[in-house]
């Protein structure tokens, strides 16, 4: 039975389980104003009788959506990757670089990580199979609940989730795992079904990205020797080189307006300084230095939700550490001050932007119950 949820004078349809459709992300179907829809309803005579077990199904979904809510972050947070317990492990802090919390414990190492866009899951690698055998795991946002993702190919690594959080981009590698360094972009749902081999050429391709709207992905590969900025189409098809540079490109990070793609850089060693944050147009146009100013090794950006701020990792205190950044690369500062390596892999959650449905503004409504109003006398 579909369930319809009101937030914020608009419509979505949902599972009665509270999940749209194998879905974690409600869909919406209408602008429609929710008192049109009642007025509709108050028109009719209908039977309460025949409608009490569409109710029941109205405080389940009610309930589960809250339950589900309650699993979300409430505020901004950044997840990152620190050895500070001796091997890498997950931890989640607020933007300003309080409150941290570990999520993952030893004795395994976890890394890798990526925020659902619902802000309900992390996916992460980690070889608690063993060393030597990572996989891709899927936690809740707290820590709890750790399950395996089901994928049959070697070391999948990297997994980026697909803006409407029902697909996952991973790494991965086929034949013999210790002769050749060829790698490539791979997508499955979050089911661990529906394996699909998106890039199939000799090199290194990683770093999966997606479009905001989903239809596109950018990565980094190798096939030129040198790391290159790739995009493609989420299918795979129309492959196009992007930086076109002798340097190694590395880490894209697609911006939330879809207009500009940041990425890391060795182009201006041959300066003296590290690697840089680079900001370009998705048509690899209109390329700008955002780090410029330091020496440091910067790496690894990360968007904000809204587009105003990438968080980086930089070792310009003397180890690694999360920084942060205006858009325009203003503004730089220090999130952790730890002796461990605080690095890479860091994802933004914010429940502003998040993909879902809040419980202070649901009105709950049953889908059958509204088909059904011209039977129901």
């Amino acid at each position: 039975m579909n369930i319809i949820l009101s937030q914020k004078n608009q419509l979505w349809s949902v599972m009665s389980n509270g999940r749209p459709h194998d879905s974690e992300i409600p869909i919406q179907i209408s602008r429609l104003k929710g008192h049109h829809m009642l007025k509709s309803m108050q028109q009719k005579q209908i039977n309460p009788g025949k409608c009490l077990g569409l109710m029941l199904s109205v405080a389940s979904v009610f309930v589960n959506v809250m339950l589900s809510w309650a699993q979300v972050p409430h505020k901004p947070q950044i997840a990152f990757v620190s050895d500070r317990e001796g091997r890498d492990q997950v931890y989640v802090m607020d933007v300003t670089g309080r409150n941290i919390r570990q999520l993952t414990t030893p004795p395994s190492s976890s890394d890798n990580l990526a925020w659902s866009p619902d802000g309900r899951t992390i996916a992460f690698n980690s070889d608690r199979d063993g060393i030597g055998r990572t996989a891709i795991y899927l936690m809740d946002a707290d820590g709890g609940n750790v399950r395996k993702l089901p994928i049959p190919l070697f070391v999948p690594w990297g997994p980026a989730w697909s803006p409407d959080g029902r697909r996952i981009a991973f790494v991965a590698k086929q034949g013999n795992p210790f002769e050749d360094e060829n790698f490539d972009i791979y997508v499955i749902d979050v089911r661990g079904k529906n394996l699909q081999r998106l890039t199939n050429q000799p090199g290194a391709d990683w770093s999966p990205t997606w479009s905001p709207d989903g239809k596109q992905i950018a990565f980094r590969s190798s096939l030129r020797d040198a790391g290159e900025i790739y995009v493609m189409d989420a299918d795979g098809e129309n492959e196009r080189n992007l930086t076109n540079h002798i340097s190694n490109d590395n880490n894209p990070a697609w911006s939330p307006d879809g207009k500009s793609i940041a990425f890391d850089s060795s182009r201006d060693i041959e300066r003296g300084k590290g690697r840089d944050i680079y900001l370009m147009d998705i048509n690899g146009r209109n390329l700008r230095n955002l780090t410029e100013k330091h020496p440091a090794h910067d790496d690894h950006p990360a968007w904000s939700p809204d587009g105003k701020k990438i968080a980086f990792v930089s070792d310009r205190d003397g180890n690694p550490e999360i920084y942060v950044m205006d858009a325009n690369g203003g503004n730089q500062r220090n999130l952790t001050n730890h002796r461990a390596t605080d690095t890479y892999d860091i994802s933004w959650f914010d429940p502003a932007f998040a993909l879902s449905v809040s419980p202070a503004s649901i009105q709950a409504l049953t889908w059958g119950w509204l088909e059904q109003l011209n039977r129901l006398e």
